[in-house]
């Protein structure tokens, strides 16, 4: 790309006015989109642009991808969860539904190659494991049910491979970053969260504190600087000190645990309605937390303060699922101040967490989609240069957008 943005052309152009502006628009429109990126970036470190012009950006880059839609579709009824993964140069999506199936997904060539009926009721969340994948070369994806049951899919032998039996329904799971991801967290009916040890099948501890259902959990993510690698802790957790879970309950609170002294540590109160998502953020947002929430609002929470940031309204209904949106720069996923949210509006919106404003991007769902109910973000190989979007919905489609 030829060095036409230098340090003195762009204070020339922060200096002039909107027929200046409307100039660069129509120069970047013409790049290619990791050249938009390299822009971006080189505008954010050398001039610190004031957040007006970044808004205008985010935005720029959010619409310059063409986004383009196939539909994985075998009549299967409300997709609650989707996951992903690549093994072997090929690209695979999971799905649980409210129809009790766990079903697996080829991207490539568009068609469902397995399903597993063996729940006997709604399967709330579907994980791939990597652990079982990096250790044992074994391609094992993980459900959970209203069944009380988490149970264990081995993809190329088509069976269940091991299950965990609780006394009540399991909602949300999330399989740990640390350790290989060798620990898995759930969250049930009876308001409580369990830490599980897939390798011993092992149940090592339940949380309590939530007074009504914990529907959604997540664990802090990767720490690079993290000394405790294979120190195990009171509760037989090699490598967890260091790391928290947060749970999402339908006592509309939000909850940090410490996985080192199983202490609760932060409650966080605001929202007016069950908590059905919640996520940690990554690198420059390793102190947040994103929810959503049956009162239709996206939340952002400061973990150090233990307060509020951001709230987020323009949804008009329930809200399903979050997620922090990252870009990819030189071929590389980065962090970007973008999330989005999926809401039984039948929406998908898209929000700048510096900007207390309307969202920047919306897409609509399907008219035979009803509502979205779970979003996932994807790489694929042959479109390595953003974001892929994957969602499922009520009617029992899976879309790909990218």
């Amino acid at each position: 790309m030829p060095n036409i943005f230098t340090k003195s052309s762009f204070l020339f152009f922060e200096k002039a006015n909107c027929l200046y502006v409307i100039f660069l628009f129509i120069i970047v429109s013409q790049l290619v989109e990791e050249d938009i990126q390299l822009i971006l970036q080189h505008w954010i470190r050398i001039l610190n642009i004031k957040l007006g012009w970044i808004h205008e950006f985010d935005k720029l880059v959010i619409d310059y991808v063409k986004f383009s839609l196939f539909n994985l579709n075998q009549n299967i009824q409300l997709f609650l969860s989707v996951d992903y993964s690549t093994f072997d140069d090929c690209h695979f999506i999971y799905s649980g539904s409210a129809d009790s199936t766990v079903c697996v997904w080829d991207i490539d060539n568009n068609k469902q190659i397995r399903i597993f009926d063996k729940h006997s009721t709604s399967v709330n969340c579907v994980k791939f494991s990597q652990y079982y994948y990096h250790n044992n070369r074994r391609k094992i994806i993980c459900s959970s049910s209203w069944d009380n049951t988490i149970r264990f899919w081995d993809i190329e032998d088509n069976k269940l491979f091991q299950i965990f039996n609780r006394s009540s329904g399991v909602s949300g799971i999330e399989f740990s970053p640390f350790h290989g991801g060798r620990y898995l967290c759930s969250g049930s009916d009876d308001n409580t969260i369990c830490l599980w040890d897939i390798e011993t099948s092992k149940s090592l501890h339940v949380f309590n504190g939530h007074e009504n259902i914990v529907w959604c959990v997540d664990i802090s993510p990767l720490q690079s600087n993290n000394k405790n690698d294979n120190k195990t802790n009171d509760i037989g957790i090699i490598g967890g000190n260091g790391y928290t879970i947060c749970s999402g309950s339908n006592d509309n609170t939000i909850r940090i645990w410490d996985i080192e002294t199983t202490i609760q540590l932060i409650t966080f109160k605001g929202h007016e309605g069950y908590l059905m998502s919640v996520k940690y953020g990554s690198n420059e947002l390793l102190n947040t937390i994103l929810s959503g929430s049956e009162d239709k609002s996206v939340r952002l929470w400061d973990i150090r303060s233990g307060q509020q940031i951001q709230m987020f309204n323009g949804h008009t209904d329930c809200i399903n699922t979050v997620e922090y949106s990252p870009f990819i720069i030189k071929n590389s996923i980065g962090n970007s101040n973008v999330i989005c949210s999926g809401s039984c509006d039948n929406t998908i919106r898209f929000w700048d967490i510096r900007l207390n404003k309307n969202e920047l991007h919306v897409i609509n769902g399907d008219s035979k989609d009803n509502e979205i109910r779970c979003i996932k973000l994807l790489q694929l190989k042959n479109n390595n240069k953003h974001i892929s979007l994957c969602y499922g919905s009520y009617n029992g489609l899976v879309h790909i957008w990218g």
